[in-house]
């Protein structure tokens, strides 16, 4: 496919080319067919024969008429649609199966019909500060959502790199996001004049979790009002630490953000990273979703793989909720496939006052 703007130039000159040449094709034979029912012999005698030829040479008309205006619109959606998903794998691209010893998986489910992207976003990239993830939920979900994840997602690529501490990442995407709203405001708001609106979208907000998984599986998070995530291990519990930030938009960041030393994933164990929308996600007779429930289930099937986690809490989410979502679900697994790493001091299974035994003699 010819993708420069002279490709695309000739491409559209050779449409009405085209229609032309089938207007002029079924006008032809809507002439053969009427002289068939006027000049032939066959047609002055009468009798069922002839009367069908030329209800068939219209039908045959007919249909290719209509073929022919369907087909068009019908090959313009298909383009629309195509343009419209590499558009969207490209905004939320699909994550590696691998990354720096973590195995990785998503899914996103978005409440938009026809859409495969909403308000939801994540990421995760391999930096020399560590492993970064983010996750985060717009409010709202349509085509002004899906403008603030590409802004955020866009700053996210280059801070994870570039901040050689999470906070500093987590600035550079409240700037982004206040910038997008700026500009989504002077968008909505012409009689400005191109200055700052009065209340620039005072309502919008968009929660975010920022991780940082560095070698030896310890887990640092800033949280600003996104759900905490889950560990597995056997069972589903949450990993939460203390009250998590405001969402970004209605306030600033503080002047001092200190991650929160999360969890420690050691080898084996996963982490499930999720948006609000599956624990809000309701049935018919207005019950929630027990996303925990749903992750102890998964988590009992074996082999324990991220990508089974993502398809298992899925089917369990659409067959509570009836096949439809009202609010978009994000899902993002990881499993720590890293070497094991000695215990540290204070874990499960060590005591830091236990002397080592000695190595015996012979």
């Amino acid at each position: 496919m010819i993708h420069d703007r002279t490709g695309q130039r000739i491409r559209r000159r050779t449409r009405p080319v085209r229609y032309v040449r089938d207007a002029v094709l079924l006008g032809l034979w809507l002439t053969l067919v009427t002289g068939w029912a006027l000049i032939c012999p066959l047609s002055d005698a009468g009798g069922l024969v002839p009367d069908l030829v030329t209800c068939l040479g219209f039908l045959l008309a007919v249909l290719a008429l209509v073929v022919g205006v369907r087909r068009g619109p019908l090959r313009e959606l298909r383009r629309v649609t195509e343009v419209a998903r590499a558009a969207q794998d490209v905004l939320l691209r699909p994550l590696p199966a691998r990354l720096d010893g973590l195995a990785l998986a998503a899914g996103q489910l978005s409440a938009s019909e026809g859409a495969s992207v909403g308000g939801d976003l994540y990421e995760a990239m391999a930096t020399v500060h560590g492993v970064r993830v983010v996750i985060g939920d717009v409010r709202g979900h349509g085509l002004s959502a899906i403008g603030a994840v590409a802004a955020l997602l866009g700053s996210f690529r280059e801070a994870a790199h570039d901040e050689p501490q999470l906070g500093g990442v987590l600035r550079r995407l409240e700037r982004a996001f206040q910038r997008q709203l700026r500009e989504r405001a002077r968008d909505e708001h012409p009689s400005s004049g191109g200055g700052e609106p009065d209340s620039p979208l005072a309502e919008e907000f968009v929660t975010v979790l920022l991780l940082e998984i560095r070698p030896d599986g310890e887990v640092l998070a800033l949280n600003c009002g996104h759900p905490w995530p889950y560990r597995l291990r056997g069972k589903a519990e949450p990993v939460g630490v203390g009250e998590p930030l405001p969402p970004l938009g209605p306030f600033p960041l503080p002047a001092e953000l200190t991650p929160h030393r999360c969890v420690r994933l050691l080898p084996g164990e996963l982490l499930v990273l999720h948006t609000d929308g599956a624990e809000d996600a309701r049935d018919a007779d207005g019950a929630f979703f027990s996303l925990r429930e749903a992750l102890a289930v998964a988590a009992a099937v074996r082999p324990l793989s991220p990508a089974g986690i993502v398809d298992r809490v899925q089917g369990a989410l659409l067959r509570h909720t009836g096949g439809r979502v009202s609010d978009d679900v994000a899902l993002l697994v990881l499993r720590n496939d890293r070497l094991r790493v000695p215990q540290q001091a204070g874990e499960p299974g060590t005591d830091s006052r236990r002397p080592r035994p000695e190595p015996s003699r012979r």
